[in-house]
């Protein structure tokens, strides 16, 4: 489930609690006295083995005999006795259930099975519970408070969700005091059944709320959180608190990949590539959520700093420095025009220090100079107080020029406390976001580039991948299944280099030797520097401690070392199984760059792909980056320039740079591969050496789970199997298959070639062209949640043209999904468009989906008629003149349908 009957959770229009008491102090008499004392306009009921009445509210004896059946239960009873209750209200017809009692999950011994009676209790009836173990919610326009907070919050649009009872009521406290009201608050307990991803569907689509901040101790369900939290962080900004960032990090692995990838890395990478904001505390989470709720969003990536106070301006400019921001450069043109307006000893700089004794009319003139320059950036404007001018009529003069040039992002800092209080107010009601000192501010400013920059990358057109991509799965394949049928663990190297080159990783050229003897043999052939090392069977494949790489010429070398080896080998475990010594020629590659690649499962939100720099010291350098897959060109670079070793990789002094396209192709094929086979846990290149030519992979490994999980991705990967040749009568080819982000520029470039009557058709409106927003939002779809066909011919995503779409969009229950379809006047009137709307509503049914559903103009006769074909039945749209709803139900089998 995700938002069905969330509405009556949190828009109720009568609610009953459960488990009221009228003891001072306890739980049920708090949550009486929150419901029933505030100013929620709903019918309010109560439920009561032996009271008349509790907080004026007459109380009933049984849930029976309520006078109708309520939308929301709040229910504060004993553990064991909630499932029934659960039970009893979903069959009278109740949507929605708060379970604030504990003894669930939280605890060791029956909790578990008390959960679980209360999911079985609740689902038959499609009953939401929230909790248990909960706080509570609270809607504070309604006057809705279900919890028991001790205090209840103002009214705003920010919603705020946590996991932690104690964190919301801290944090409503914090909030009440500076002012800062919200839409919703949630507290989620033990996450039953609404999760993060309920929460963050239902919130985005929620016109009160304007941005959405999170506490989370744990996230579960990845994929659906992925979906729910990209979807949201389009809309709206999302800003996140994760706690546990130590004590998640510790834990075992097999490899420097898995080491490396700790579990807050793989937290942190997994809400960058959402879009969320992740920040580390309460004042940040409020800093954040002030400056991205409102309306002045940042120009660039450049901070202009003006104050009354040289030292504040320091130590802003050292703050955002020090966290990679970036001050503005003041041209020549723009210090004249201050020199105009400020006292000869201003800073001539940035920070524009513009004196301690500062009016109102000084802070204004500077700041409309500024505003009127290029390249100022973001203004932050700081006061501290002085003896000499009024705070106040400083806050005046920044709020007049704000208003004067809506469109300049403009941040305050107002130093002090009972003197720049009311300052403060001014400045924020008047929608300046104003921070009590010059840390908060920059790290506000700071949260406004990261969700830039997380926007960008959600709409990012990404290049098309540099080389045609066909990987040999069946190989790979066949080489992981003889690993399995083999009992092992650990595939052989030389399997693992076999289905790297089956994705096309290049690799050393590698021979077996199954003897000291052999071993010289192969040596003597290469006829040049080799290295040697031995494999062994629980030994290599669990530690290092066996494997020997020398830089070895000549037969008899080889041959004593490889004996020497055999002979220590034994020492360590006579019971060791020699599998053979590898043979390879050294690698001679000049201005190489040693790296590490891989992929390890993360518990949570499964295969992870890490990049840094590599070699036998790779931990210790702990220079890495984490990123899920699948991967684009784009995102594959972005992972890259996460590290230090990127600016090696661009080339240092009299050293070239390195082919980085190779080596963001290598974390793409890595992703690919992981992706078409389940079975591979952990895979690692250690080193992978990059040089101006390209990049080859010296060693890897790769341990197999035989059970591995199809659907542990995080993020749906490209769905190849939707993809299907269409052959025409005429000959003709084409290539149905799944959007991808590449598509862009050709959705773009066919958008061109529509009729303005084939654009108000389809889109109910007038346009020149598809806006960069809307062609990424129409091509980088969730295909957990969307789908888009794409009529095409074979060849790489970006280098072949579009000729017609089909796409639905499903709601997150599943449920209903809306569809859109287009085909290009060249490949009209032969009956494409009536093959892609088939294709679609397979699909559609194949996954669920119930009533598939579109908008259309009355005059549209072609695509009315093609609906009807197909089965749809037409309705009326209220308030929408000129335009009709076509129908169809998926669970009645039309005759062209597939099985």
């Amino acid at each position: 489930m995700t938002i069905r009957n969330l509405d009556h959770m949190f828009s109720p229009a009568s609610v009953v609690l459960i488990g009221a008491s009228t003891q001072p102090g306890s739980v049920g008499a708090v949550l009486a006295r929150n419901l029933f004392g505030g100013s929620f306009k709903g019918a309010r009921y109560c439920v009561h083995p032996t009271q008349k009445s509790i907080e004026g509210v007459k109380a009933y004896p049984r849930v029976a005999d309520l006078p109708e059946v309520p939308d929301l239960a709040v229910i504060a009873t004993p553990g064991d006795l909630v499932a029934p209750m659960v039970a009893e209200l979903g069959q009278l017809g109740t949507k929605a259930a708060v379970v604030i009692s504990a003894g669930f999950a939280e605890v060791r011994i029956g909790g578990a099975a008390r959960q679980k009676a209360v999911l079985d209790a609740a689902r038959p009836h499609l009953l939401r519970v929230m909790g248990p173990n909960t706080l509570g919610v609270l809607v504070p326009r309604l006057g809705l408070n279900a919890s028991f907070s001790h205090i209840d919050p103002l009214p705003g649009h920010l919603a705020f969700v946590a996991q932690s009872g104690a964190v919301l009521t801290s944090v409503i406290d914090w909030a009440n005091a500076r002012n800062i009201g919200f839409s919703h608050l949630a507290s989620l307990g033990d996450m039953a059944d609404v999760d993060f991803g309920d929460m963050l569907d239902y919130l985005a689509n929620d016109p009160q709320t304007h941005a959405i901040l999170l506490y989370a101790e744990s996230l579960s369900s990845a994929r659906k959180f992925m979906s729910a939290a990209r979807a949201a962080a389009r809309r709206k900004p999302v800003i996140a608190i994760k706690a546990g960032r130590v004590a998640a990090g510790a834990r075992a692995a097999a490899s420097h990949t898995g080491a490396m990838a700790g579990a807050d890395d793989v937290c942190d990478a997994a809400l960058r590539r959402a879009g969320i904001v992740r920040v580390e505390g309460l004042e940040d989470l409020f800093a954040a959520a002030e400056v991205l709720a409102s309306a002045r969003h940042p120009r660039g990536e450049y901070l202009t700093i003006v104050t009354n106070g040289g030292g504040m301006g320091v130590l802003a400019s050292d703050q955002l420095v020090a966290n990679g921001g970036q001050l503005a450069t003041l041209t020549p043109e723009t210090c004249a025009a201050l020199n105009e307006v400020l006292p000869p000893h201003w800073s001539h700089g940035n920070p524009v220090d513009i004196v301690g004794d500062a009016n109102g009319e000084r802070y204004a003139k500077t700041l409309e100079i500024l505003a009127a320059q290029p390249g100022v950036g973001t203004l932050l404007v700081m006061n501290c107080p002085t003896g000499v001018a009024s705070s106040n009529e400083a806050a005046d003069a920044v709020i007049e020029v704000a208003q004067k040039m809506p469109s300049q992002a403009i941040l305050a800092a107002w130093l002090g406390e009972q003197t720049a209080q009311s300052a403060r107010q001014h400045l924020a009601r008047s929608g300046i976001p104003c921070y009590q000192g010059p840390n908060h501010a920059v790290n506000a400013f700071l949260h406004l580039q990261r969700y830039r920059r997380g926007q960008e990358n959600l709409m990012e057109t990404p290049a098309s991948i540099p080389e045609d991509f066909y990987p040999d799965r069946t190989l790979a394949a066949t080489l992981i299944d003889s690993c399995v049928r083999g009992g092992r663990e650990w595939m052989h190297p030389l399997a693992v280099r076999e289905m790297l080159a089956a994705y096309g990783i290049p690799t050393l050229d590698s021979h077996l030797a199954h003897s000291p003897e052999e071993a010289a043999a192969c040596a003597a052939r290469l006829d040049r520097p080799v290295a040697l090392k031995l494999l062994s069977q629980g030994v290599v494949h669990k530690t290092e401690a066996g494997m020997v790489a020398l830089n070895l010429r000549g037969a008899e070398t080889v041959e004593r070392t490889a004996a020497q080896m055999l002979e220590r080998l034994h020492e360590h475990n006579p019971a060791a199984v020699l599998d053979g010594f590898l043979i390879e020629p050294m690698l001679q590659v000049r201005d190489g760059i040693e790296l590490i690649t891989g992929v390890s499962e993360d518990p949570v939100f499964g295969p992870m792909i890490l990049f840094g720099h590599g070699g036998t010291r790779a931990e210790l350098i702990d220079d890495k980056a984490l990123g899920l897959p699948p991967l684009t060109m784009h995102l594959a670079r972005d992972q890259m320039k996460e590290t230090r070793v990127w600016k090696l990789l661009q080339g240092y002094r009299n050293q070239p740079g390195v082919d980085c396209d190779a080596v963001a192709m290598v974390l793409i094929k890595l992703g690919q591969l992981v992706t078409d086979h389940p079975q591979i846990r952990d895979i690692e290149i250690n080193p992978l050496v990059a040089h101006p030519q390209g990049v080859v992979a010296l060693d890897a490994r790769c341990r197999i789970d035989a059970h591995g999980n199809p659907d542990r991705l995080a993020i749906r990967p490209y769905p190849s199997e939707l993809e299907e040749d269409i052959a025409l009568a005429d000959g003709r080819l084409y290539w149905l298959r799944p959007i991808m982000p590449e598509d862009e520029p050709a959705l773009a470039a066919a958008f061109k070639t529509l009729s303005q009557d084939d654009i108000r058709m389809r889109f109910f409106t007038f346009m020149k062209s598809l806006p960069h927003r809307y062609a990424a939002r129409l091509s980088q779809i969730d295909y957990d949640r969307e789908m888009a066909l794409a009529l095409t011919q074979h060849g790489r995503a970006g280098t072949t043209d579009v000729y017609g779409v089909v796409r639905m969009f499903a709601d997150p229950d599943n449920e209903t999904a809306e569809f859109a379809v287009i085909v290009l006047q060249a490949v009209r009137g032969i009956g494409l468009g009536t093959l892609l709307m088939q294709r679609l509503i397979n699909y559609a049914r194949q996954r669920g989906v119930r009533v598939m559903y579109g908008d259309v103009l009355q005059e549209n006769k072609p695509m009315r008629g093609l609906c009807q074909k197909l089965g749809f039945v037409t309705e009326r749209v209220p308030h929408e003149p000129g335009v009709v709803r076509v129908r169809l139900d998926l669970t009645v089998k039309q005759p062209w349908m597939s099985e």
